[in-house]
């Protein structure tokens, strides 16, 4: 795995030495989420949540199959709304502020345990998806696609279909579409729950190394133990109930 990660920032080592342009993106955004509930019909699947991320910040999160920690971070990431209370990125309440949708697309990058590739396109045309309303021409768009394969250390299967990749390298595409935006706030939702432990690893490295690398916030819904123990901070959500254990 070492050799993996070496592999990984030779390519932006390089750049350096060869005096070229590297992508600076932004510091990591600052979560902030206010005695957040959320109800579905009779059913409290979050309950006067609270949570605070510093940007830059590695945040896990974990509990039991049905806790309500998915719940949580979909509310983080803007894709549900909460019954109650708020959720701020960057001071900016992502559901009721104009422009709301925009800035999600712009701020959040999201990983998710299935990868959701669309499966009749290969790695690159997968991450182009993701740039398609960027403003890019479509040279554009294959070179940076090519570029964030390179960066995950999927370079040489760009032009593989789905089916033709491993479980590991499927999500590490996802990583790649994840990034295309150059999000300050990555949210991964059992990034290792459909692979084996080797991979698991491989998977927690690379994202440990790209959050070092760009700055970003993280913040990764797991039940793997190993998630806890790499993060700056854990809480865990119990019965809809975020408990902290420090």
């Amino acid at each position: 795995m070492d050799n993996h990660l070496s592999q990984l920032k030779r390519p932006r080592e390089a750049a350096r030495r060869e005096g070229a342009s590297v992508r600076t993106p932004p510091a990591g955004a600052e979560v902030r989420v206010e005695h957040a509930s959320r109800r579905y019909g009779s059913v409290d699947a979050l309950v006067d949540a609270s949570l605070h991320a510093s940007p830059g910040e590695m945040l896990a999160i974990t509990g039991r199959s049905g806790s309500g920690k998915s719940t949580l971070l979909h509310l983080i990431g803007g894709l549900d709304q909460p019954t109650s209370g708020r959720v701020l990125v960057d001071g900016r309440e992502i559901w009721r502020e104009p422009g709301s949708a925009r800035h999600r697309r712009e701020l959040v990058g999201f990983v998710f345990q299935q990868h959701f590739l669309l499966t009749d396109l290969v790695a690159r045309a997968n991450v182009e998806v993701a740039l398609l309303g960027s403003g890019m021409r479509r040279t554009e768009r294959r070179s940076r696609a090519l570029e964030l394969l390179d960066e995950v250390g999927l370079a040489d299967r760009a032009e593989h279909l789905p089916e033709e990749l491993s479980g590991g390298e499927r999500q590490r595409v996802a990583l790649a579409r994840a990034l295309a935006n150059e999000p300050r706030l990555l949210l991964a939702d059992e990034p290792t729950g459909a692979v084996d432990s080797g991979t698991s690893q491989l998977i927690l490295d690379l994202l440990a190394e790209l959050r070092e690398r760009r700055g970003m916030t993280l913040v990764i819904v797991s039940y793997d133990a190993q998630v806890g123990i790499r993060a700056d901070r854990m809480l865990t959500v119990i019965d809809g109930r975020v408990a902290d254990p420090d």
